[in-house]
């Protein structure tokens, strides 16, 4: 997930975040900052439980908690404070394409909050903050120029099911989070692209009204 989300933004953060020729709103840099500090604080927590310090990692949790709160309304306001700037530079599909990380902000805080929900239940939480996290790889795998925008959440689902993978070799059968969860994102993800890529009237005119 970490290399995905290095090496994707790393094809645009140059001209638009660290040498842009017009500076970015503020909430660009904290969107940034924060979503990198969520796959830091998600590779520490499984370093912490990969290294038996599971006390350490449920009193760090509650961090990850406030973090992953943060995450949903940053992420919406960064995506319509950006797509306010796409409209004013007539971009013609700013309006449409803010369904996608609103999906994204959707799918994370799904099942973000069912992790937390699930916080005792091992087999379940780690899952669950597993497929959140792979949420918000979707920003990065559209920025890879030979992916085509209508199947780049395969990316995404790729991820996911490494770990369907896993637990088929190591369990020798899959988990029922993943029989859900996978699945479920696959629907709304098909939805959310026929939509924007049909320019569906009701959502243009959805989208329109939050811009303005």
């Amino acid at each position: 997930m970490t290399a995905i989300v290095v090496w994707g933004f790393s094809l645009t953060m140059g001209p638009r975040i660290i040498h842009p020729k017009t500076a970015p709103p503020t909430i660009l840099y904290i969107h940034a900052f924060v979503f990198y500090g969520w796959l830091a604080f998600f590779i520490f927590q499984s370093v912490l439980v990969r290294t038996h310090n599971v006390r350490l990692h449920r009193t760090a949790g509650w961090f990850g908690v406030g973090l992953g709160v943060v995450i949903p309304v940053l992420g919406i306001s960064t995506a319509i404070t950006m797509n306010r700037i796409k409209v004013v530079n007539h971009d013609p599909g700013a309006a449409g394409f803010m369904l996608v990380p609103f999906l994204d902000i959707a799918c994370f805080t799904a099942t973000f909050a069912l992790a937390i929900y699930w916080r005792k239940k091992p087999e379940y939480h780690r899952r669950l903050v597993m497929i959140a996290s792979c949420a918000l790889t979707a920003a990065a795998w559209g920025r890879f120029p030979f992916i085509p925008d209508p199947v780049f959440y395969a990316g995404v689902d790729s991820l996911i099911f490494l770990g369907v993978v896993r637990d088929w070799i190591v369990n020798r059968r899959v988990h029922v989070v993943y029989k859900y969860a996978l699945p479920a994102f696959v629907v709304a993800q098909t939805f959310v692209m026929y939509t924007v890529l049909t320019n569906q009237q009701y959502w243009l005119k959805i989208s329109n009204a939050i811009l303005r």
